[in-house]
């Protein structure tokens, strides 16, 4: 009888490793840029290859502990900084070959776990959700904001369908408590009009408030923006992503950077039009049903990448008023 192997859920899977490491080929050395570096799964494989050099950077403090015990090996070829990946620019890379910019924007089985961090629905306590270098909680938008505005957050970044009722049922809640997080899931749960069985009721609310605490949206354009300016001519940039708003995002600039595009107004007329990118793959890469057995939260994982063709760093990209829609609900949080 063939036994069943149970997934160890405590341990860091990186996701699509595989995939990954065939697209950007390490074995060709240059630097590479980890955006998301967690428990530095990615940051490990990369700097197996020996003329590699990784730059990581990742907003939440606690991953420098990791970064510390990398940084001990690989004293010459790791670098991590505390930083948000929309601050790409910010990085001195004049003389840094940058063969692929790597972004992995999911949550690790510790983040999700951490208790302090209160990102699950699982969790007990105050709403935090704040993943490091914030301004606010999930506390303070789930006691302030109005319903309207609540409404908004669960619909667009949590395609939450019961958002006008969860957001009308939190703000009567409110009038007579501070809401917890089982406060919160507890009100989720009985404004549910119908009940989907394979995901938790708090699911796509919860989803919702991490993207707008951490500003996820405008930090996943601007690093996308950023990514392709610092990367070098036939580099890589891969992104991996979880739910369909990011990927909607992803897709949608990958595609219009590998279309004809004006890169400068100093080019000459006949050189204006240029194919910055190529996109290889149309549909994204997925896991293999051996790493979804492995590690089953890689089932919602898809990877895209584009590879960049020519050297500019002055092009157009209408990514911002695509989704500006996104972004002016992001811009509740001034009221915060």
């Amino acid at each position: 009888m063939k036994a069943t192997i149970i997934p160890d859920m405590t341990k860091h899977y990186p996701v699509l490793l595989n995939e990954l490491i065939s697209i950007i080929s390490p074995q060709y050395g240059g630097t590479f840029i980890d955006c998301t570096f967690g428990q530095g799964g990615y940051t490990r494989k990369l700097l197996d290859f020996p003329d590699t050099k990784v730059i990581a950077l990742d907003r939440d403090l606690d991953s420098t502990k990791k970064a510390k015990e990398i940084q001990k090996k690989f004293v010459d070829r790791f670098l991590f900084k505390n930083l948000k990946f929309s601050q790409l620019n910010n990085l001195k890379l004049k003389n840094e070959n940058i063969k692929g910019v790597i972004f992995d924007l999911g949550y690790s089985y510790t983040q999700i776990k951490d208790p302090n961090k209160g990102l699950s629905f699982e969790s007990v306590g105050e709403l935090n959700m704040k993943m490091g270098i914030n301004d606010f909680s999930a506390k303070e938008v789930i006691n302030t904001l109005d319903e309207a505005e609540l409404e908004k957050i669960f619909k667009y970044f949590g395609e939450e369908k019961e958002s006008k009722r969860i957001a009308h049922n939190i703000v009567e809640d409110r009038k007579k408590r501070k809401i917890t997080t089982e406060e919160l899931v507890r009100i989720i749960k009985s404004s549910k009009r119908q009940r989907n069985y394979k995901i938790h009721s708090a699911t796509k609310v919860f989803q919702a408030l991490r993207i707008f605490v951490n500003k996820e949206i405008s930090e996943l354009i601007y690093g996308l923006i950023n990514a392709a300016k610092i990367v070098k001519k036939d580099g890589v940039i891969a992104v991996v992503t979880f739910h369909s708003l990011e990927d909607k995002i992803v897709k949608y600039f990958f595609k219009s950077l590998s279309e004809n595009k004006s890169v400068s107004r100093y080019m000459p007329k006949e050189k204006e039009e240029v194919n910055l990118f190529k996109l290889v793959n149309k549909k994204p890469l997925t896991a293999s049903e051996k790493e979804i057995s492995d590690n089953p939260p890689s089932r919602s994982a898809k990877l895209r990448y584009v590879i960049k063709k020519e050297d500019f760093y002055d092009f157009k990209t209408d990514i911002l008023n695509k989704f500006n829609y996104l972004i002016e609900v992001e811009n509740f949080s001034k009221k915060l």
